[in-house]
């Protein structure tokens, strides 16, 4: 009888011991997954954009080298829900300011700003009557 008692005092014993050694583990990684999901999240909520900073791109510590400021020319249209310009080879430049440039709405503008090549989105400085 005594022997049937300790097998089973040391079976409860490791079903505890396994049992805390899978919660901790839950534990561990959760908590470092915590960042990811946030990283997750802000892509999700803003898909196909990039985290910008809210410094100007020469004061950004361990950036690439600013983005030059460009005159952009062409004239402003509608495209779907947004306006954009097109220059004068059809090419279509996706314009972050739309309140700005809805002012200039089928005029043709010179429009001041940093064209992030990689969304062919320009971040507009000024737009200016052409």
């Amino acid at each position: 009888m005594k022997k049937a008692h300790c097998v089973s005092m040391l079976l409860s014993a490791i079903a505890v011991t396994f049992t805390l050694l899978v919660v901790l583990t839950l534990a561990v990684f959760l908590t470092s997954q915590s960042g990811f999901a946030q990283n997750t999240r802000e892509t999700a909520t803003n898909p196909g954009t990039q985290p910008q900073s809210t410094m100007p791109p020469d004061q950004n510590a361990g950036s690439t080298p600013a983005a030059s400021v460009t005159t952009f020319t062409g004239k402003i249209v509608k495209s779907g829900t947004k306006v954009v310009l097109t220059d004068e080879n059809k090419t279509v430049y996706q314009l972050d300011d739309q309140q700005k440039a809805q002012e200039f709405l089928n005029k043709s503008v010179k429009v001041t700003g940093v064209l992030d090549p990689s969304t062919g989105t320009i971040r507009v400085s000024a737009i200016d009557p052409a």
